[in-house]
Parts: C-alpha cells; sequence; structure tokens
C-alpha cells in the first residue's frame, strides 16, 4: 500500500479492528490508573517488578534484554512513577503542623519536563542517526528492522528540536481537585495547550514512521492518539501524564509479545515509500515552527519568561485548566 504494508493474510479490516481494541485499550488503562490512586501504584510499581521476573527467566528467549528496549521500559515507567509521587506524595511538618506535598516544591517540577526534553531528544538523535548512517537504506542492529534514511529525518530532527524550545511552563504544574466525579488529582500542566500537543504528535508519528517503521501503526497512531484524546476531553490539562502512562504500559506489552508488533498476523510495516516519508517530517516540522514562531510573538508582546513563569496564561483554554486545580 501507499502508507503501511499488512502482514500476509491480513485484511485492512482486521488490521483496523485490531487497531481500535488497541486504542480502546490504552485510553481504558490509562483512565483507570489516573482515576484510582492505588491502581496506578500497581501498574507502575508492582506490575513492572513481576514482569521483569518474567523477561528475565521463563520469557528471556523471547523478549528483548538488550540495553536499548529495556531502556525505554524503564524510563517510561519511571516518568510514571515521578508523577504519581507528584500527584499524591505528602507529609505534615512536625514543627509547624502544616501539610506539605510534593507538587509544591518547585525543584520537583523541573522532573515532567526533564524527562519530556530527554526522550524527545533522545529521538531527534535517533532521526539524525538514521538520516547520516542509513541513507538509501540498512538494517538497524538493535531493532532488526530495516529503515530508509533519507532528507526526512534532518527535516524531522529539526521538528523535535524545536517542540524542546517550545516547551513552556512548567513552573505552573498544579494538581487537580478532587470531585465526586472524579477523584484522579491529574498532574495539570495549563501551559501545555492544544497546538503544542498537536506539533508534537505530528513529529512523533513522524519519528516512529521513519525510525520505527515496523512498529508506527500502533506505537506511533493509536499510542498517540489515545492520551491526545483523553486531554481533549475526559482528562483536560493533563496530557503528559497520559501520555506517558500509555507509553509505559505499551512498552510493557510490546515486551512481553514481541511477536505482536514484529511478526504476528496484525503486524504493519511502512511501505518505505519517500513521498509519505518525506510528507510527515515536512508537516511536522511546518507545524513546529508555527508554534515556534507563536511563542515568539507571545513573549515580545507580553514580555514573559516562558522558562521561569507561564507564558498562555490570557488564552481560555489556559483559565479552562487553572480553574481545574487546588
Amino acid at each position: 500500500m501507499f502508507v503501511f504494508n499488512y502482514a500476509e493474510g491480513a485484511t485492512a479490516f482486521s488490521v483496523w479492528g485490531v487497531w481500535v481494541i488497541v486504542f480502546i485499550a490504552l485510553f481504558a488503562f490509562n483512565e483507570a490508573a489516573r482515576r484510582w490512586k492505588y491502581v496506578g501504584f500497581f501498574c507502575f510499581v508492582i506490575l513492572p517488578i513481576i514482569l521483569s521476573t518474567l523477561w528475565f527467566t521463563v520469557l528471556r528467549e523471547t523478549t528483548y534484554t538488550d540495553w536499548f528496549h529495556l531502556a525505554k521500559v524503564y524510563s517510561a515507567t519511571a516518568g510514571c512513577i515521578g508523577f504519581w509521587c507528584i500527584r499524591h506524595v505528602k507529609w505534615k511538618n512536625k514543627a509547624t503542623g502544616q501539610v506539605r506535598r510534593l507538587a509544591d516544591i518547585k525543584w520537583a517540577l523541573c522532573f515532567p519536563v526533564l524527562i519530556l526534553a530527554i526522550n524527545i531528544l533522545e529521538a531527534v538523535s535517533r532521526d539524525f542517526q538514521i538520516g547520516t548512517q542509513y541513507a538509501g537504506g540498512g538494517m538497524l542492529a538493535d531493532e532488526a528492522m530495516y529503515v530508509l534514511g533519507g532528507s526526512w529525518n534532518f527535516m524531522n530532527g529539526i521538528a523535535g528540536i524545536l517542540n524542546i524550545i517550545t516547551i513552556t511552563g512548567w513552573f505552573g504544574i498544579c494538581i487537580k481537585k478532587q470531585t465526586a466525579k472524579d477523584g484522579s488529582r491529574d498532574m495539570l500542566w495549563p501551559d501545555m495547550l492544544w497546538f503544542w500537543i498537536i506539533a508534537y504528535d505530528l513529529w512523533n508519528f513522524a519519528y516512529t514512521y521513519n525510525c520505527l517503521p515496523g512498529h508506527a501503526w500502533y506505537c506511533g497512531f493509536a499510542l498517540l492518539l489515545a492520551p491526545t484524546l483523553c486531554a481533549f476531553t475526559v482528562g483536560k490539562g493533563a496530557w503528559l501524564q497520559h501520555r506517558a502512562q500509555t507509553l509505559a504500559i505499551w512498552c510493557m506489552f510490546a515486551q512481553t509479545f514481541p511477536a505482536f508488533i514484529d511478526q504476528g498476523t496484525f503486524a504493519v510495516a511502512s511501505s518505505y515509500n519517500t513521498l509519505p516519508l518525506f510528507a510527515f517530517s515536512f508537516i511536522a516540522l511546518a507545524a513546529n515552527i508555527g508554534v515556534f514562531v507563536y511563542m515568539i510573538i507571545k513573549i515580545v508582546k507580553t514580555k514573559r519568561n516562558p522558562y521561569l513563569g507561564e507564558l498562555y496564561t490570557d488564552l481560555n483554554k489556559y483559565q479552562e485548566v487553572k480553574a481545574l486545580a487546588e
């Protein structure tokens, strides 16, 4: 096909059906993990311990145990644990009797932006590596996957750098107030608005299509859409938390059942057509340039520092999220 190739014996109906199941499962998992404190603790502390035991014992012949795959699954899980602590950890000062929360400590709010920026930078370096070393095509040793390098890798790498630069307002991260309908205590990031999220999604999809062509259908398309839909509907303002949780559970699933996306009946791979490779990266670059230009315009007009404070406080969507905070 033009953009994706299905496994032998698969049909568009079956592949789309499995995609829908994966998407619903990711969305539902995130809902359970965010709404109930101890479900989240089980998913990101207890479950990884259980699965790690399986990976290094009974599944050691079928799963990935190289440093690259393990780093991906454990870094995603570490992010979830950190966000869980920011949302739920609190203590009482014995001298004053005042209750303090981790979310009240400014340095703790640097953790979300650091883990996000490092994650993007890792992908950017892979795009540049493939564009430089695999021009004309070649097998990635650590992924056992064929990739086709080209100008699209460099365009998308630049888009990723711009995506990092346009992360703003992390010192404004706050916690959602609990209600009778929703006791989630989500980690809200009011300054992380829809235009940045869309630019991130376009960049990350292009990255998976460029650098993980055998995984882009699920870990690019479904895995990006699930947290974004949640952030725009039932879990407004907490996109990074949703992204980390869905990414962690997907990494654990893929680590446990690698054949599902690598060689199963419902495996879907890139067509390696240079037109969509170029188009996806070009769109990602254009979107991130647009967000960057808009950020500069806001800085000039408002005289606000986007890295020491919040930039988009005058926008309705910012105020809508901020109203949800404690």
